[in-house]
């Protein structure tokens, strides 16, 4: 496939952009002044853009199969981004005529498994909401943008993130969050991502994942 990554500094983005090119997809990478990834290969072309910006985002978008997202607020500081930045990216999209987008959000966005513990019902998923209010409020606002928009979309929904390898081994919840999912490696994530781009059972849906 063609794909555009968002985000491919990041964290998450990395790993979406070095897992894409290793299965020989055609990658558009969009970063902003004056980052770039950390990984070269032949398969990757790297665009610098304002990812707020549609008309900056169009050539970058025009003529891919899809868009992967791995924007969203790096600390409190930085929230407003996931939202701002979908919005554009919905723009470009239905202006280029294409229509499959994945994005990152998080678990405490949505409802709490009822399996989950009492502890973690009660006690762990509130104290992080109320730490986090503001990221979680950004990340709810780009739901609504998605939700909004017609675009075939899907947003993970991962619990804590690592730094461990990839294993693609992992649950996923199509609608929810995953029952006592506690973490997920970054890597797997991306692995995810990857994998429902062209799952459409995912399409405009939450998909929670997790170990």
């Amino acid at each position: 496939m063609r794909l555009t990554v968002l985000g491919a500094t990041g964290a998450t983005g990395g790993h979406v952009l070095r897992q894409a090119a290793a299965a020989g997809h055609k990658i558009t990478a969009v970063v902003r002044a004056p980052s770039r990834p950390d990984f070269e290969h032949p398969n990757i072309d790297v665009v610098r853009a304002d990812v707020t910006n549609p008309a900056e985002l169009r050539e970058a978008i025009d003529g891919h199969d899809a868009v992967l997202s791995g924007i969203g607020p790096r600390n409190r500081k930085a929230t407003g981004i996931a939202a701002a930045a979908t919005a554009a990216i919905i723009t470009a999209m239905a202006d280029t005529g294409v229509r499959r987008l994945v994005t990152i959000s998080a678990a405490p966005v949505g409802p709490t498994p009822s399996e989950d513990s009492i502890l973690v019902r009660k006690g762990l998923i509130p104290i992080l909401r109320s730490m986090l209010k503001d990221v979680y409020a950004d990340l709810a606002a780009m739901e609504a943008e998605l939700a909004r928009s017609d675009t075939d979309w899907t947003a993970m929904r991962p619990p804590k993130l690592t730094k461990a390898a990839v294993t693609g081994v992992y649950r996923t919840q199509i609608g929810g969050s995953v029952p006592r999912g506690a973490t997920i490696a970054r890597a797997d994530v991306a692995h995810a991502m990857l994998a429902v781009v062209d799952d459409p059972a995912t399409y405009r849906q939450p998909v929670g994942i997790a170990y």
